[in-house]
């Protein structure tokens, strides 16, 4: 369980990511049921360190914090990156091997991969480093269109705000989908975004002439239950069904069965947590139809299957 998180920082401190990462794990929520955090701002150097906007932070500890953290947050600056000291690579090594989970934001990825944690292992940063990245470190797989990929114990996000998903999902894992819905709500930033969404959309949510997509996908949201096929939607968005297919992967980042298998995933992760409804009903609330399919499509996104799900992160009445 992440109850201990300590984020790692050096000149220039990226301000932003920093205070992503304060936000959601250093502060603690109005509600008094949300997980609280031990957290810690750690350093090779305690003194005043400059951010990338020109005002100064003082880290609360030094690297020997690391020893105890379930969770390290390692950020960096601008490439180039300069690369960690060998007490820092030491200590994110050491954390790595006694299993707490060490992640990258953004350019962070470059301090974790100089450290030797990225080999073998699939990672990502903002598109504009990701070849950068993948040339430093060619025996890891980047890949430049996720937002956050996790592997094992090593975690990568993309640029800035993929933080924010990155941690929810961090939170997602070991809380459940209600916890991080509601720190999400209290941050004011969307509950969850799939790690294999892009990084960017090329082309505008709404298409002139051709319907409102993003009323589309709040409409689908709504409805899971109902039949959801290409076809289906492609009618409603009155496009053509290749049509459709290339501006909806264009905008989200994902194919429209990806993106309903996501949202029916999500939806089935609510029910299994605070309704005692049966794995039939669920499936059929959630438009899986059927348990086994269900268990089936559950087990390919999360990674267990309902019945573990809800024995994890069932809530009491």
């Amino acid at each position: 369980m992440l109850t201990d998180v300590a984020v790692v920082v050096a000149e220039p401190v990226p301000a932003f990511e920093l205070g992503i990462v304060s936000e959601i794990f250093g502060l603690p929520r109005a509600d008094p049921s949300l997980p609280r955090y031990a957290y810690a701002v750690c350093a090779e150097r305690r003194g005043a360190l400059r951010t990338s906007t020109g005002f100064a932070v003082i880290p609360t500890d030094g690297l020997d914090r690391l020893a105890t953290a379930d969770l390290i947050v390692v950020t960096g600056a601008a490439p180039p990156v300069p690369p960690p000291t060998p007490a820092l690579a030491t200590a994110l090594r050491a954390a790595a091997d006694r299993g707490a989970v060490v992640a990258a934001v953004c350019t962070g990825a470059f301090v974790v991969g100089a450290a030797g944690l990225l080999d073998g292992r699939a990672a990502t940063t903002h598109w504009a480093y990701a070849d950068d990245l993948a040339r430093r470190h060619p025996s890891a797989t980047v890949d430049p269109d996720r937002i956050y990929v996790v592997d094992g114990p090593i975690a990568t996000s993309a640029g800035a705000s993929a933080a924010i998903d990155l941690c929810l999902h961090l939170i997602r894992h070991e809380h459940g989908a209600d916890v991080a819905n509601r720190v999400a709500r209290e941050l004011v930033v969307p509950p969850h975004r799939s790690g294999g969404q892009a990084q960017f959309s090329r082309v505008p949510i709404a298409f002139p002439g051709s319907g409102d997509l993003a009323g589309l996908l709040d409409w689908a949201a709504d409805h899971l239950g109902e039949n959801l096929t290409v076809g289906a939607l492609a009618q409603r968005a009155t496009m053509s069904t290749r049509t459709f297919i290339r501006r909806f992967t264009e905008a989200t980042g994902a194919t429209p069965a990806a993106w309903v298998r996501e949202q029916r995933v999500r939806r089935a992760e609510q029910l299994l947590e605070k309704e005692s409804a049966t794995i039939a009903a669920v499936a059929r609330h959630c438009g899986f139809g059927s348990p086994d399919t269900l268990r089936r499509q559950f087990r390919k996104v999360r990674g267990v299957t309902p019945e573990a799900y809800r024995a994890a992160f069932r809530q009491s009445p």
